[in-house]
Formats: C-alpha cells, structure tokens, sequence
C-alpha cells in the first residue's frame, strides 16, 4: 500500500503513514476510498494541464494571408524642411558609422569587400522588366499631364514654388517668395506648364557608373536626363540615344578603393551636343506642343492612366532604389544616380561657401527622385477661392492626383487622409466659432 501511494502521491503517502493503526475492515474501506480520491485527483489534474497546454498555443495563421494596414481618417501634411539646415540622414547616422569601421577592419586586414549585385557593377535579371516598364509608365505619364493640362488649369506663383490646379490662383497668404512682403504674403500667379506638375529632378547620365567620376571642369561632357530615366538605364534598360556600359565580370574593391573595375573604356559624345533641341519621349521638354488636346469624351479614360501610370512609376522607384544606390544632396535638390556622387561645383544652398560649392552627398528618398509636389486640395474648382481662414479645414494631395481628380479619374484610398475629404468646410463667419 505505500508503495502504490509513493508512486501516485507522496505527499497523500506521508499522511497515511502518520495515521495509528485500526481495524482491518476498516482498513479495507479506507483503502477503498484513498484509491478513488486518488483516481479522481489523477484525473483533474490531467485535464488542467491540458487545458493549460492548449491554451498556451497561439492560433495559427496562414503566411501567405497579410493583414492590411488600416487607413487612417487623417493625416498630417508632408514637413516642410528648413533651408538653413542640413537634411535628416534616411539611414541613421549609427549605422552608416558601424557599416563604415567594419569596411576600414577588412580594408586594413587586406580583405576584399563581399559585394551583390548591383553594387558590384552587375545587373539584378529580376529587376530589368521593372525597369522597363516603369520607364514606359513615365512616358505615359508625360504625355497624359500634358494632355489634361489643355483642358486643366493650373497656375504657378512667379515668385515661389506653389501651385494651384483651379479656374483660378487661390487666396492663401503663405507666399516665401522676395516680393511677398509687398503683397501681403498673396501668390503673384500666372498659367502654369508641366514641369509645375511633375517637377524636373535632372541627373548626370553615366556611361559607366563605376568609372571616372564628374568634375567641376568636365561637367558640360556630360548629358542631363531625368532622373527616373537615368535609373532605369542603370537597372538595365538601353536606349541607344544614351548607351550604358554592361559589364560581365563584377568590379572588385578593399574599402573604398576599387582595385579591378576591368579598365576604362572610352566614353561616347554627349548626344545633346549634336540635337540640342530635338525632344525626346521620356523628357518634359515641350511636351505641351508634342501632344494635342484630346477630346471630351476621351478625358476620363486618360486622367484614369495617368492616375495609375503614377502610382506604378512612384512604386517601382520605390523598389528600384532598393537595390540601386542613388545619392542626393543635404542641402540642395541635386541627385545623383550612381554608387557616389559627382565633384562638381555648383551647389548654392545654406554654407555652400564652407564647401567650395560641393554637394553634401548623403543616400536619397523616393521622395527627392520622384517628388509629390503637393498642392491645395480644392473640392469645387468652379467655386469661390480658398481663403486664409479657412486654411486648416483644407486637405492637400499631390499634385498629379489633384489634376486627375478634376479630370474625373478616382482617387486611390491611401491619398484621401491628405485631403481631408471628411472635414466640412464651414463659412467664414462660422470657423470663428469652431474649436
């Protein structure tokens, strides 16, 4: 009998071990009963530690389902940043100083640097589709701006950089410009073009990104080209107008040094050189001339790709850049699409005379390649003008999206919390009384 307690229960065997001896019917009937409170207690606790152990497991769920981030009501305007400062690093400035001291350990132990495409000169094979088409969307993009810009209105200010999509320049005192004081801080505005749309980020087309860097003294030897069209030639896209160097053996480098780039190769004449006004497809240039006004019943259609040939070109920026080193300025609003930036002289920002005029090269957004260009959200183009004091009850979106909003395409979810369009605008006479 102690032996069966000892091996269910100790503890029960300690306490029948203190108990004086009785009578052997009763000790059959005491048996009896330990034996059957020990079964049930067995019992219990077997189902308290299943319970436990199923409710300890999380439900499982399908990898291949994710969960969609909520949209939110509203959001706030994109910052704008100080000109007397220097632009935040999109990578924090601990990591780029750790990516830097494990560079300078393998260079002094004379240890290459592990390189992946495309850093090592190569072509990533998966992005080159990409790359394709998001420079085909950019030309429709062009040519859709410049098609719904005849029936559009959109005004500049020739004093700043605003822009107003509207029948005419709203009312809002927020002018920067040299002038403004004399105007109360009013838009001085005129008829605007394509490049107020979609705002001209130029950059140096390179034959071979890993060669010979720009100097101040050679910087008119080379072309200047659309950024978004310069990556896509990077990630593989040939255009005969602007050739590419494609290398099939990877540079090597210790450091910062490239010690195998397999030599320089004699870099092709500029091709604006020899067509200094000839247009080209991918490029802003006269584009209002280029494509006529379309017709009535063709507007909703257009204002529809274009709405979606920007959204396809911002994320496939987006991806491209990933992968694709390109390098913007701290201080000005110069790019650069290539592992480093180029020598030339000709920044003109905050403390460019500490700097000899050269560029504070830091990693670029996709915002500095491809910009917004946010603008007023006007909810009734045909109605009164937007009005200072009135100015926290309206919403902003970017720029194309307004124009091909108006045009009558339908607005993606995710730029409807910029715009605000759940706020009721009350009257001027009414916002004085709201909290």
């Amino acid at each position: 009998m102690e032996s069966i307690l000892q091996g269910i229960c100790p503890c029960v065997c300690a306490v029948v071990c203190k108990t004086p001896q009785i009578s052997a019917p009763s000790s059959d009937n005491l048996r009896l009963k330990l034996q059957f409170g020990l079964e049930r207690l067995k019992k219990r606790e077997l189902t308290i530690s299943e319970t436990i152990f199923c409710a300890s497991q999380r439900p499982r769920q399908n990898p291949s389902i994710r969960k969609e981030k909520p949209i939110p009501q509203n959001v706030d305007f994109p910052p704008i940043l100080p000109k007397k400062k220097k632009k935040p690093f999109p990578i924090p400035f601990k990591k780029i100083q750790k990516a830097a001291r494990e560079d300078k350990k393998l260079a002094q132990m004379g240890i290459e640097k592990p390189l992946e495409p495309p850093k090592n000169g190569l072509l990533v094979p998966d992005l080159i589709p990409l790359a394709y088409e998001v420079l085909d969307a950019w030309k429709v993009l062009i040519k859709g701006v410049a098609q719904l810009l005849h029936t559009i209105p959109v005004y500049g200010c020739s004093e700043c950089s605003e822009v107003h999509v509207a029948l005419e320049g709203h009312q809002i005192k927020d002018c920067l410009g040299p002038t403004s004081r004399d105007r109360h801080s009013l838009h001085s505005w005129v008829r605007g073009s394509i490049d107020d749309i979609l705002v001209p980020i130029e950059s140096y087309h390179l034959y071979d990104p890993f060669g010979r860097r720009i100097k101040h003294e050679t910087r008119f030897e080379y072309d200047r080209i659309p950024a978004v069209v310069e990556l896509c030639i990077q990630a593989g896209v040939d255009i005969p107008e602007y050739p590419s160097r494609r290398r099939m053996k990877p540079i090597r480098m210790i450091g910062k040094k490239v010690i195998d780039r397999g030599g320089f190769l004699e870099e092709p004449k500029p091709w604006r050189l020899g067509n200094p006004s000839s247009p080209v497809d991918f490029d802003t240039y006269r584009a209002n001339e280029r494509f006529p006004p379309p017709l009535s019943e063709d507007i909703p259609r257009i204002a529809q790709e274009t709405m979606d040939a920007y959204d396809f070109v911002r994320s496939g920026v987006m991806k491209l850049m990933k992968k694709y080193t390109v390098k913007a300025c701290g201080y000005c609003s110069e790019v650069h699409v290539g592992p480093w930036g180029h020598n030339a002289k000709f920044c003109g920002a905050f403390k460019h005379q500490w700097r000899d005029g050269k560029h504070g090269w830091q990693d670029a957004i996709v915002d500095e390649v491809f910009p917004p260009n946010c603008v007023w959200h006007v909810r009734d183009p045909r109605g009164p003008p937007l009005r200072s004091a009135l100015k926290r009850f309206y919403g902003k979106a970017p720029a194309v999206v307004e124009v091909c909003m108006q045009a009558g395409a339908q607005v993606p979810d995710r730029y409807k919390p910029m715009m605000r369009l759940d706020i009721i605008v009350p009257e001027s006479d009414e916002a004085k009384l709201v909290a």
